[in-house]
């Protein structure tokens, strides 16, 4: 596989979707329109010689702490969310295979019939091959988020940042749909996150990012050309590192 452009911040990353941005403007599912316009984003990236894998969340279809799970039990709840994140998967990856893009969907619940086994060597093995990976059902285990299971594999595949991919073009003071007064924050540092309970992903993620010295990239994943932007510093984000502003 080529090296990415100089241009490039990152040489290896993951790209954490939430599942309700695949829904689109629907109130539930997966949106193959919105589906397509990020799988092409990928592409574009991947094609430039950037190594990038990616979690998608499950919230577009179920999550295991929603209202619709209410009165389950917690893990066979948690358990049906990770199930949500193996049907994303296959949905993103058509999408990159439809465009030419070579991609492998790896379970942490093993599922031969549709998907390998996570297996860290032969993930990395395909990484460095130029194929897209993208890691479904979380880390396997219930009491678990999805943003847990991308800080895990940014770790374990040794990526140089985590990006988040959301609808909103960064961390903001409040919630910027809800309080127009709020501001976008450049930097923070993990440590900020956490003290001021930000809630950019779980304070597990958080912790092991910081651990790991992996920065945490927020954007909006709905802005075209956003991803290509982020990775070559030019987009509006915050980024999430050990280093105060």
């Amino acid at each position: 596989m080529p090296d990415a452009p100089s241009e490039f911040r990152y040489k290896r990353v993951l790209l954490k979707v939430s599942g309700e941005v695949l829904m689109g403007d629907q109130p539930y599912g997966i949106d193959m329109k919105t589906v397509d316009v990020v799988a092409a984003a990928v592409a574009a990236v991947a094609r430039q010689g950037v190594e990038i894998c990616l979690v998608i969340g499950g919230g577009n279809i179920f999550r295991g702490l929603s209202k619709a799970a209410e009165g389950m039990d917690r893990a066979n709840a948690d358990y049906m969310g990770m199930l949500a994140t193996i049907m994303n998967a296959l949905a993103m990856q058509g999408a990159l295979e439809k465009i030419g893009v070579d991609t492998r969907v790896q379970s942490a619940i093993p599922m031969a019939a549709i998907a390998e086994p996570y297996i860290r060597r032969r993930a990395l093995r395909h990484l460095e091959k130029g194929r897209v990976v993208i890691f479904a059902a979380g880390v396997g285990a219930p009491f678990f988020t999805t943003d847990s299971g991308a800080a895990l594999r940014a770790a374990e595949m040794g990526c140089d940042a985590l990006l988040k991919g959301t609808s909103v073009d960064g961390v903001y003071t409040a919630d910027p749909k809800k309080d127009p007064t709020a501001t976008r924050y450049e930097t923070l540092t993990y440590q900020d996150v956490l003290a001021k309970d930000l809630r950019v992903m779980d304070a597990s993620a958080i912790a092991l990012m910081r651990d790991s010295g992996i920065p945490i990239v927020v954007f909006s994943i709905r802005e075209e050309g956003s991803l290509h932007k982020t990775l070559t510093g030019q987009g509006t984000y915050t980024v999430i590192t050990n280093k105060p502003a």
